[in-house]
C-alpha cells in the first residue's frame, strides 16, 4: 500500500482536510454496511477535529466509536484519550450511549485489555484468529516515532495474535490495540504537526529503516486506504513527489 501524503500551511487547513476525509469514510461505510466504526486519537492535534464533528447533524445511531490506544486512567482524568473525545464531542451530540466503546481503565491492566479484546470479538461477530476491519482509524505520531502507544522497543510491537494488548511507556502501562488490528482498517488518517516530528517522518518513509526503533513504519493497511496529513513544520523536508495534488 503506498500512502497519500497531503502538507498544508496550517492546523486549520489539515482540520479541514479531515473532516472531508472523515465524512467520506461514514457516508461511505454506511451506505454500505448500515453502520460506521471509527477509531480515535489522542492528543491535541484531533481535538479541533472532534470539536468540529460535535457541530454537525450526522446518523449517530449508526455510528460507533472505539479508541486506540488509552492511558491508564479514570475517564474523567485530564490524560484521558475518552474523556477529551467526550468534553470536546461525544457529550454535545446525541449518539446512543452503547455505541460509545471506550477501553476500560477501572480493574488492572491486563485483564481490561483482555476485556476489550473480547469487547471486540463479541461487536464484530469474531472467530478466535479473526481482526476487526474498522472504518476509519485516526493516528497520531510521537516525536520519537509512536503511534496510539506503539512504543519503541516494546513488546507490544511484536503481539500478532491479539486485538488489544499492553503499551508501555516510562514504566506506565497503557492499552492499545495492535499492529495487525490497525492494518486491518479501511482507511487509517494519520494527523500530524509540529517540526519536532520531521525526523521521525523522515524515518518512518525512508526506503529502509527501524520498525522496533519508529514503529509507524509498521501501520502499513492490508487493503485499505493510508493518508497522512501533515502541517508546514512537520512536512517541511518531506519529499514533494510523495505529495498528493
Amino acid at each position: 500500500m503506498i500512502p497519500q501524503v497531503e502538507i498544508f500551511p496550517d492546523l486549520t487547513s489539515l482540520i479541514d482536510c479531515a473532516l472531508v476525509l472523515t465524512l467520506a469514510a461514514i457516508n461511505r461505510a454506511i451506505s454500505t454496511d448500515d453502520r460506521c466504526t471509527l477509531v480515535l486519537a489522542g492528543g491535541n492535534t484531533p481535538k479541533p477535529l472532534y470539536e468540529k464533528l460535535a457541530d454537525l447533524t450526522l446518523p449517530w445511531e449508526k455510528i460507533h466509536i472505539f479508541w486506540g490506544d488509552e492511558r491508564y486512567v479514570p475517564i474523567s482524568h485530564t490524560d484521558s484519550n475518552a474523556g477529551m473525545a467526550m468534553a470536546a464531542w461525544l457529550n454535545h451530540v446525541p449518539i446512543p450511549a452503547e455505541n460509545i466503546h471506550p477501553m476500560p481503565t477501572a480493574g488492572s491492566p491486563q485483564a481490561d485489555a483482555q476485556a476489550y479484546d473480547q469487547h471486540l470479538q463479541d461487536f464484530f461477530g469474531l472467530g478466535p484468529a479473526d481482526f476487526p476491519c474498522f472504518d476509519l482509524v485516526f493516528l497520531g505520531l510521537g516525536p520519537d516515532g509512536h503511534t496510539a502507544s506503539l512504543f519503541p522497543h516494546t513488546a507490544a510491537l511484536e503481539i500478532k495474535d491479539r486485538n488489544v494488548t499492553l503499551g508501555q511507556k516510562d514504566q506506565e502501562p497503557r492499552i492499545t490495540l495492535t499492529v495487525p488490528v490497525l492494518n486491518q482498517a479501511q482507511s487509517i488518517l494519520f494527523l500530524v504537526t509540529g517540526s519536532n516530528k520531521q525526523e521521525a517522518l523522515s524515518q518512518i518513509f525512508a526506503p529502509v529503516g527501524d520498525s522496533a526503533l519508529f514503529p509507524a513504519r509498521l501501520i502499513q493497511p492490508t487493503k485499505g486506504e493510508l493518508v497522512w496529513l501533515l502541517d508546514e513544520a512537520a512536512g517541511q523536508n518531506f519529499h514533494p513527489s510523495s505529495a498528493l495534488g
